[in-house]
This record gives structure tokens, sequence and C-alpha cells, in this order.
């Protein structure tokens, strides 16, 4: 009973941790440094609640599986089905007997594994035991393996029923062609059933190594207990080296349109191009200025356009996706089969004239305003700045990114937004995708 209820107390800091922690930093102070065998370690000390956030990232996303497609997200799964002789349960029990809550996760550039717990000695020594464990001593069982495997297949097969994950892939093999970024993440059936475990062994040996990975550390910690919670989590890695650099994405040098069936009452449309990569000298006067084109929901030119004038999407938006290197400029909207013409006309209309004739006054200062007005929500609690110190970590940006973040985007001018979005964008060198059930009567834009 005593157990049960001290489990009970755990789980509920920690969910109130989502929401309340670290609202009195503003700007959080980050420090940094490098454990004995070279892992780079970003903390920030948020005393508020008794909990720590840990989230270890490796460069280890889909961009470094070669041919070997969905190798990255597997071996990043089965990270978690067993270690140092503990099966799969035990390996789950060993975090929830302590109410601590372990997350993972493959995407592009980067595979991580996080946990979150309390401080008191009883939770906390526990939930990094069996971290370090994960991290450390993986022991890929076979059948672990072969359930992941049968895992991965079927959820492609369940991708095939969604036109948002088909126009998705399409989007980025169209994009990138054969760049790292542009295969499926997951894989297809093919590369998947040819992937063996030791073809795991071999990927995780290779990138899940110290120099090739970044701890972030959040929460009730003294400088001293952070850096010995570092040393403990990844101190027995080995060295390793860091990965080499992405290649360099090409622009496109022509407008792109592919179009899929799919018996679908919806049709998904997007429509993009290479965009930025961390640390563009343009990120800030490009967030700026998308922010009005579709970046700040109901309220922006496409919104307009597209919902408010026409009702042809419930929702419709545009963004920036910066990575390692161009991450996608990507603009999306779901429309009635029948309104699909229309709908393409008017997005692709909507970004062109929004590009060439750049913001209005009136929607500059709207978005600087509500940027600004908004930021400090977007570091009120430590699950928030965790992803913001791994990723400030992983792209190697300026530490005191979070501190001047506001102040960057207050010195714009509208001419440089304006700019910007003109320099960097081509409204008739873009790939459009479309995948639904009346895709078939199109016309060819």
């Amino acid at each position: 009973m005593k157990s049960m209820i001290m489990k009970a107390i755990t789980v509920f800091i920690l969910s109130i941790g989502l929401g309340l922690s670290g609202i009195v930093q503003a700007g959080p102070s980050i420090q940094t440094w490098e454990t004995s065998n070279g892992a780079k370690v970003f903390f920030v000390a948020a005393s508020e609640l008794p909990m720590v956030d840990i989230r270890v990232v490796f460069d280890a996303g889909s961009a470094r599986e070669g041919d070997k497609w969905g190798l990255s997200s597997m071996t990043n799964a089965v990270l978690m089905e067993g270690a140092d002789g503990f099966s799969a349960e035990q390996v789950s029990e060993s975090f929830e007997d302590v109410g601590a809550q372990i997350g993972h996760g493959s995407l592009r550039d980067m595979a991580y594994v996080s946990v979150r717990t309390i401080t008191d000695p009883r939770n906390f020594d526990p939930a990094l035991e069996s971290l370090t464990r994960v991290l450390t001593k993986p022991d890929f069982p076979k059948a672990a393996f072969e359930r992941q495997q049968k895992r991965t297949l079927i959820g492609l097969e369940q991708k095939k029923q969604s036109p948002g994950a088909i126009a998705g892939e399409a989007f980025y093999t169209a994009l990138y062609g054969d760049h790292p970024y542009g295969h499926p993440a997951s894989g297809t059936a093919e590369t998947v059933n040819a992937i063996t475990r030791d073809d795991l062994e071999v990927f995780y040996k290779e990138w899940y190594t110290a120099k090739n990975s970044v701890v972030a550390i959040v929460g009730d910690l003294s400088l001293e207990q952070a850096k010995a919670t570092a040393e403990k989590v990844v101190g027995k890695l080995p060295v390793g080296k860091a990965a080499p650099c992405i290649p360099p994405v090409a622009d496109l040098t022509e407008d792109k349109v592919i179009k899929i069936h799919h018996p679908s009452t919806q049709t998904t449309i997007y429509v993009g191009q290479p965009g930025m990569k961390r640390g563009d000298k343009d990120y800030f006067a490009l967030y700026l200025g998308n922010h009005s084109l579709g970046g700040s929901g109901l309220v922006s030119r496409l919104s307009d356009e597209v919902r408010e004038k026409r009702g042809l999407s419930y929702s419709v938006y545009s963004y920036f996706a910066p990575m390692g290197e161009k991450g996608p400029f990507m603009s999306g909207m779901q429309t009635r089969n029948d309104q699909v013409d229309e709908g393409v006309k008017i997005l692709k209309e909507t970004i062109s004239t929004y590009i060439n004739e750049g913001q209005t006054e009136e929607e500059f200062s709207a978005s600087v305003k509500n940027i600004t007005g908004g930021f400090p929500m977007r570091i009120d609690n430590n699950s928030k700045i965790i992803e913001y110190i791994s990723m400030i970590g992983f792209y190697e940006q300026p530490l005191d990114y979070l501190d001047t973040f506001i102040g960057k985007i207050e010195s714009l001018t509208i001419e440089q937004t304006r700019d910007a979005m003109k320099r960097r964008l081509a409204p008739t060198k873009m790939v459009t995708v479309i995948v639904g059930g009346s895709v078939e009567k199109l016309k060819d834009k």
C-alpha cells in the first residue's frame, strides 16, 4: 500500500510539472561541459519542483541509415526491449515501479531516449540506473527484434490508408530525391523485411557513442549533481566520434506536381520547397515572415483566403522546419475532392502574392506582437525547456538563443522580412503533392 501511494504521488508531481515548473524563469541559464568520454552536456537548474528531465540525443536519425531504410527507428525502439539481461517487461517495470516516465524516438537528424523522474533518491537512483542500462547495455533480443519488425510492417500498411501519410512521404521524396532526407524514415516493406538483428547492433555501435551525443538535463539538481548524473548515464558509452556533416540540400530547379489517387472523401494538398537549416542567417526574418502567411493559425493570410473567404478548408497552414541541412518550407490543407482545383489554385496564388508583395504593415506589427507576447509560454515548463536546450546543443546554437530570441524578432524591419521571404522562397519552383479521391480529374497546374 505504501509503495502504491508513493507511486501515485510521484505521478502527480510529474504531471503537474508539465504545467508549473520553470514558470518563474523567463530566460533559463544554460550551463555546459563535457563528460569524461566526450559527450556534450547542457544543464538548466529548475528548483520549482523536485523533479528532473533527462534527454540523451544521438546523431543517429534516418539520415544515417544508408539504404537500410527504417533501421534508425527500429534500433531506437528495440533499445527499450531488453538490456543487460533484463527482458522488455522488466525494463518497463523498472521505470514504472518508481513512477518514472520514459520516452524515445527517431527523426531524420536524431534519435533520443529520455526520462522524467522525481529527485527523491528512492525514485531517482533506480530510474537513472534503468536509463543507463538501456543506453549502454542493450541486448537487442531476437524475439524483440522480430516483434518490432512486425510492428513496423503493420504501421507501414496502416499508412497506406492515410492520405496525409502518403502525401508526406511523397513530398519529402520529391523535395530531397537521393539526399539522405529523401527516403521514408520508417522504411518500406522491402527495406524493413531485409533488416536483420545484426544490422541493429552495427547501427547502435556506430552511432550511439559519447562524441556523437548530447545530454540535456533540466530540473532540481545542483551543478555537481548534474555532472554526476550525466557521467552516470553516458560515461560508459564508447568514445566513438562525431557523425560527418549531412550533405547540402540542392534547391529545386523547376515546379513539380505529383498526383496520387486515394479513395478518400478529402484530398490532402502539400506545397513547398527546401527552406532553411538551423543557424541560418535568415532564420528570424523567415520565421517572422511566415508567421502572417500561415504560421499563426486562424489569423493568417492563408486562413483568410482559403478558409474565411472561400470555405475551402477548415485548417490551412505554412511553416519552416529547419534541420541540420535545409529542412522543408511546407504549406498544407485538406479540402473536399470536388474543390481540389480551386484549393490548389488559391493556395499557390496566395503564397506567390505574399512572397512577391510581402507582409502589410498591419500583418508585420501583429506578428511581432504575437510572437514576442507568446514567447514566455514557450519556455514555461521543464518539458518545453528541455526541447529547446536539446536543440541548442544538438545543432550547436548560441547558449543565449532563448535570451535573445525576442530581441532579434523586435529588431527586424518589415523590409528585412520581405527581402528574406522573396530571396529564399521561389513560388515558381515548388513541389505540389495532391493525394485524394478525385485527383485523376485534376488539371495540371
